[in-house]
This record gives structure tokens, C-alpha cells and sequence, in this order.
């Protein structure tokens, strides 16, 4: 493709060089330029794409996407300026790829907790009713049931459109992804046509790149301003933040429920550990997934699903097949009777939601619980001593670990949890730095009825320590445990 093809939907400040030049693949990262490769110099977080330059044309750039000329040029390669790449590379990548997006039913989610599990729902209703679908998400990438292993909640630019043009390629009709707020805010998604969008809800994450709440959320809030007017946008009417989140959207607005009047409802009619009896728009239903939160993700789901052309019938019949995405409050039985649930809860909220689910499981029983729980390194401290107190506050005992320390001491880590603690929370609280001791020591605690709570990894299947991941998988400690293996 021509240069001047590919940057026709840019505004260049400056051109040096000839625009006619061939290009043949893009990149954001020099080490994976090829002859007749475009590179584009993106100021990140961590290094700038500047400092790579030559780097790149040694290893055959034709062309150079970037916000600063070098002092000197060199000679046959072709300059193109832009006032910010960040912006102009999703542009750029969806115009080389054919713009996918374009010829797909792309439905974005966004939100701090549920985007995976609504993702993932909807790539599992939309195959059982027939269709061929793609996913993108945090666990893992899908074209029609083939499975691309993901590294991030949303993939660069380059990635991305390499996924969606392969997913057209496979006769895809559908696409789920879930869109964070990383790349929201780093435009990662620039370029792409969403035919819909949903929100979850909005409680306190990723403060160590937003700053501030209000930058967090307002960074959610962009993908619903950009969503065109011939899309549509589903919020969670009871989430405080769920009418911010479509107060400038162009698309058509939906709400969705369990507590207020909204255009998509549901309630509660019992709750087993093994699922829940529904009612969702009048219709009475079972479903093989327990708590509130999940209530308000099967109506994500079921909004979305009608907005995208399908009967109501036809959904929850789907939905009552549908089972719980892995890692997400996701029950094991022991031989003796004691509930292990792993989830993937990693923020105050989330916590929360699954605590308050286990305990209106055990509504009338006698079962104790006992809480496994840690934070990650190098992330916002302050929800540390919050994810203690969410989990001392709704258990009868805690158990303080590891989760993914990274490049911190797992016991510093720890101390800051105890530090939203008094002395009489404290003495709930047993500290353990490894995981696999702390798993047993909670299954130690626990008797017939009882329910153990392991929180913060879910589907992961990885401890980061010091930089490397070693092999750990929460489903495998715990049945090794309970002789399940």
C-alpha cells in the first residue's frame, strides 16, 4: 500500500520525503521492523519510540511515523509529522488492515469489574445461537473457537487489527472485546467502528496510571462520546456512574438494572452455590451462576443481545446453558464437604461483590468464611489497607498473602493491607507471604459447610516475582488440597 493511502485519514503537519513510497506492515516496535516497514515512534510510558529510530530503518523502515524530526534525516526514508502518534496509529493500522471493523458487529465493554465475563458471555451466547464469533479479552483472544493466547486486557493497535482482519478472514459476524481504560486513553482502539458499547460500573482502579479518580473515569467515558450515532450504548443504571458514562453519547442509550426502573430488568428468586432462579423482563429462568454482580452482567448481556437483533426467547435459552467464566467465582467441593470459590477479585469492589454473593448463598446456614486474599506490586498502594478492610469487614477469618508482588517484597505489600486494620480486625487476620501455605492453612480453618474464598488471580496461571512468571494455578493448589487430583 501507498504511504499517501495510508495516512489519508491523518492530518500530517509535515512530510519529508516521498509519499508515493511502498509500504508493506507497520510496527510500534523497532525490534520487529521488516524491509518496507512504517514505524511509528509513540512517546510511551516506559520509552519513547524516538530513542528507536535508527534502529528501525537499519532493520529496513521505508517510512517513519513521528511527533519530533530528527536533526538529521536520512536519505529515501520518508518523514510523516503528526502533533500525536498515539492517535494517528489506530487510524493509520485500520486503513493498512482494510478497516475490519468495518465489516464486523464490534461491541466494546468497558468498566472496572465484569468486562471479561460479559465479553466472554456474549461470545458463548452468539456461538450457540450459530454464529461464527470473535473474542478479545483478558483470559484469552478467540476466532470462532480458535484460541490466541492475550497478553493485555486490549492489544496494540497493530495487534488488534491483525486479530480483527483474521477474524473477518474466518467469516466471523460478531466481536466482543473488552476495552480498558488503558487503551482508551492510549487510543489503542483508534480507528475501530464499535456497532455498540456496554458499562459495567466504576470503582477505584489503575490510580497509579490515571492519577486521579476523575481521569479513571473519564477515560471510560470517551469510548461512549466517541461511539457514532448509529451504534448503541447499554449502562448500568445502578452504578452511580452509569448516566456520566452516556451524558454526551450520540448512540442509542439503554439502561439495565436489578434495583430501579430501567429498560432491561431482572431479580432474584433464589441463589443456590450450584446457580440462581431469575426473573429477567417478566420471564422466569435458571442460570448456572451465583450473586447480584452476576445478575447485572446476564443483562448486560441480555441488552446487548437484543440490540444486536435477537428474540428474547432465543437469549435465555442460550443463557440458561451458558456456565461461569473461568476463574470467576468459580466453586470447588472438597470430599468433606468445604466450598473452595476462586475469583479473580482484585479491587475493593470486587471483593466485595463475591463476599456478598457467598454470603447470600449461606443466607440461613451456618458456614463460616475464610478469605484468601492478596494485592499486586507495583499498582496503586492505596486500595491495599481497602481490599483488607472489604475483607474483614464480610469474613470470619482472612488470610493476608502473595499475588503477583512483581518487583516488590510481598511481605511490604502485606503490611500495607494491615495497615487499614485496627487491633481488633487484626486479630481475624493471619499473615502467610506463600500463597500455596496460605490456600492450606484457609482449608485448615475451614469445616464441612464452610467456604474458602480465593481472590486476586482467577484464570491466572502465573506468579510475577522479581520480574519473572512462574507457574502457579490457584485450581490446581486447591485440589491438590482437597485430593481432587
Amino acid at each position: 500500500m501507498k504511504l499517501s493511502d495510508l495516512i489519508k485519514n491523518i492530518k500530517p503537519i509535515n512530510i519529508i520525503g516521498n509519499p508515493e513510497t511502498e509500504i508493506s506492515g507497520i510496527n510500534i516496535d523497532s525490534r520487529k521492523i521488516k524491509e518496507g516497514h512504517l514505524f511509528v515512534a509513540i512517546k510511551g510510558t516506559q520509552t519513547d519510540g524516538h530513542q528507536f529510530i535508527t534502529k528501525a530503518i537499519e532493520l529496513g523502515a521505508k517510512a517513519i511515523l513521528l511527533e519530533e524530526l530528527p536533526t538529521e534525516t536520512t536519505e529515501n526514508i520518508v518523514y510523516v509529522q503528526v502533533k500525536n502518534t498515539e492517535e494517528a496509529v489506530g487510524k493509520v493500522t485500520t486503513t493498512f488492515f482494510g478497516n475490519p471493523s468495518h465489516k464486523l458487529k464490534l461491541v466494546g465493554v468497558t468498566g472496572t469489574n465484569g468486562k471479561t465475563t460479559i465479553a466472554t458471555l456474549l461470545y458463548n451466547l452468539f456461538r450457540e445461537l450459530g454464529h461464527k464469533v470473535g473474542l478479545l479479552s483478558t483470559v484469552c483472544n478467540y476466532i470462532d473457537g480458535v484460541a490466541h493466547p492475550s497478553t493485555h486486557t486490549t492489544p496494540d493497535p497493530i495487534e488488534l487489527n491483525t486479530l480483527l482482519a483474521e477474524m473477518v478472514d474466518a467469516g466471523c459476524e460478531y466481536v466482543f472485546m473488552e476495552c480498558s481504560s488503558h487503551a482508551i486513553q492510549q487510543r489503542r482502539i483508534g480507528g475501530l467502528r464499535f456497532a455498540g458499547g456496554l458499562f459495567t460500573n466504576l470503582t477505584r482502579d489503575h490510580l497509579d496510571y490515571h492519577k486521579t479518580f476523575e481521569n479513571y473515569r473519564n477515560a471510560k467515558k470517551k469510548f461512549f462520546d466517541d461511539l457514532p450515532k448509529e451504534a448503541f450504548a447499554i449502562t448500568n443504571a445502578d452504578d452511580k456512574n452509569g448516566l456520566i458514562m452516556t451524558q454526551n453519547c450520540k448512540a442509542n442509550v439503554k439502561t439495565y438494572s436489578i434495583q430501579r426502573m430501567a429498560d432491561f430488568r431482572a431479580k432474584i428468586l433464589e441463589c443456590h452455590f450450584e446457580g440462581m432462579y431469575l426473573e429477567i423482563e417478566g420471564k422466569e429462568m435458571g442460570v448456572q451462576f451465583i450473586g447480584k454482580f452476576n445478575v447485572s452482567n446476564l443483562l448486560a448481556v441480555y441488552g446487548a443481545a437484543i440490540m444486536l437483533g435477537k428474540t428474547a426467547d432465543e437469549i435465555l435459552l442460550a443463557l440458561s446453558k451458558l456456565k461461569s467464566v473461568n476463574g470467576r467465582l468459580e466453586p470447588i467441593t472438597s470430599p468433606e464437604g468445604i466450598t473452595a470459590v476462586i475469583d479473580y477479585a482484585h479491587t475493593p469492589d470486587a471483593l466485595e461483590n463475591v463476599l456478598i454473593a457467598i454470603h447470600d448463598v449461606l443466607e440461613g446456614k451456618s458456614g463460616k468464611v475464610i478469605t484468601v486474599c492478596g494485592a499486586g506490586g507495583n499498582r496503586d498502594k492505596g486500595k491495599r489497607p481497602l481490599m483488607a478492610q472489604e475483607a474483614v469487614k464480610r469474613s470470619d477469618r482472612v488470610i493476608l498473602t502473595s499475588d503477583n508482588p512483581r518487583n516488590e517484597d510481598p511481605q511490604a505489600i502485606i503490611d500495607d493491607m494491615l495497615e487499614g486494620l485496627d487491633n481488633t480486625q487484626r486479630k481475624k487476620v493471619l499473615a502467610i507471604a506463600d500463597r500455596k501455605e496460605a490456600i492450606r492453612t484457609a482449608t485448615m480453618l475451614a469445616e464441612k459447610g464452610d467456604v474458602v474464598l480465593i481472590a486476586g488471580k482467577g484464570h491466572e496461571d502465573y506468579q510475577e516475582i522479581k520480574g519473572v512468571k512462574h507457574h502457579f494455578d490457584d485450581h490446581e493448589v486447591i485440589k491438590e488440597i482437597f485430593g481432587l487430583q
